[in-house]
């Protein structure tokens, strides 16, 4: 089942929410990459003014071939609008992201956006949250947080790339995906979670999305 002309078009919609002289925060995975590359096609048609700021090194060059002016997080104090996707999205529109790995720097994006709008198919939506939770942990705290974790009732698999070694995330950090079965209270347990030491990220966002766009089949989304 292919949703990708539902992705393509919603991503063209989605670009009704920006304006001229806007910072917007480029999320990573399918939905924003399609969105970066409708941007780079209004930029041109509109000559548009604006800067975006990457969450990855694979949005960065989509970006940069889009033609897109491209700034550091560190460099504004504030955000426009961000754009993303997510991996699950819950009945209380809380997500889960961190399937790529750029759970850190996508959660910043969102705490400094005056407007989140996420992206995603209609196969991402549950009543409750039952995919894995990844967490971004530093190296020196691997054993610590697997066992703080597991004491909260999660299964811990560290994620290692195809070969079996380790994955590290951009900020050199590595990713502990925790099972918890179905997750009827998200809020709570991402608090506990954020508060283990060592712990730089959950994938449990706080932040809900402003806008959110229901990729279905045969071209169609909602919006939601």
């Amino acid at each position: 089942m292919s949703y990708d002309s539902a992705i393509k078009a919603l991503s063209s919609d989605a670009l009704k929410h920006v304006k001229d002289y806007s910072i917007i925060g480029l999320g990573s995975g399918r939905a924003a990459t399609a969105l970066v590359k409708s941007l780079s096609r209004l930029i041109e048609v509109k000559d548009y003014h604006i800067v975006g700021i990457p969450t990855s090194l694979q949005i960065k060059q989509v970006a940069e071939n889009g033609g897109i002016p491209l700034v550091e997080a560190d460099q504004v104090d504030h955000i426009d609008i961000v754009f993303d996707g997510a991996d699950q999205i819950d009945s209380q529109k809380f997500v889960i992201k961190g399937g790529g790995g750029a759970l850190l720097r996508e959660n910043v994006l969102f705490s400094l956006a005056k407007k989140v709008v996420v992206m995603a198919d209609k196969s991402k939506f549950v009543k409750n949250f039952t995919r894995t939770v990844p967490v971004e942990v530093h190296p020196f705290a691997r054993s610590s947080v697997t066992n703080a974790i597991e004491k909260l009732g999660g299964k811990v698999q560290l994620r290692t790339m195809d070969r079996g070694y380790s994955f590290f995330t951009e900020n050199g950090n590595i990713i502990l995906d925790c099972d918890f079965g179905t997750i009827k209270n998200p809020k709570v347990l991402t608090q506990k979670i954020k508060q283990i030491a060592g712990v730089l990220e959950s994938g449990i966002f706080l932040r809900k999305p402003d806008v959110i766009y229901r990729a279905k089949t045969g071209g169609k989304f909602d919006i939601l």
